[in-house]
């Protein structure tokens, strides 16, 4: 009888069925799966600053008609900042960049805002505005460059600034 009761528990033991905890069935499923595709994640590139813009093309000589890294004019030079920083397009010249959006009070100057200047009998030049009275802007003399509006020769010249935004 002892050795009966012996058999019975060692047959009751190894019979005994324990409930899996519900994480490790999931789990144990999860291992046995075929591995699924990646997720697609959209991720946007950062959007380049202003000042992102000016330290890849500082120095760049100026060049009237240019719009490469070999030379590069005013308006052009706008027109690729805009359409980078803010990814809006803009007309290729001054003079019709002169035209957008609205005139601004120079005290009520925001950060992105299009300064011009009359620096000829029709001449024309345009930057953006930075704020502290500073604007980026290919020049003449040297090339892609952060002016002060409170130069001399900048405030004889000031003309208007326009908020495109």
């Amino acid at each position: 009888m002892i050795v009966t009761m012996a058999v019975l528990s060692v047959l009751a033991g190894c019979s005994t069925t324990t409930q899996v905890p519900a994480e490790t069935r999931e789990i144990h499923a999860a291992v046995n799966q075929p591995p699924q595709p990646p997720l697609s994640i959209a991720i946007k590139p950062p959007t380049p600053t202003f000042l992102d813009v000016y330290q890849s093309w500082k120095g760049t000589p100026y060049r009237l008609g240019g719009s490469s890294r070999r030379g590069i004019d005013c308006s052009a030079f706008v027109q690729l900042t805009y359409s980078e920083v803010y990814r809006q397009m803009l007309p290729r010249t001054t003079a019709e960049q002169s035209q957008l959006g609205k005139a601004v009070p120079r005290s009520m100057a925001k950060k992105g805002d299009l300064v011009f200047f009359r620096t000829g009998r029709s001449m024309r030049h345009v930057g953006i505005y930075m704020g502290n009275n500073e604007f980026l802007h290919a020049s003449t003399s040297q090339g892609v460059v952060v002016s002060s509006l409170d130069t001399p020769y900048w405030q004889r010249a000031f003309w208007q600034i326009r908020r495109i935004q």
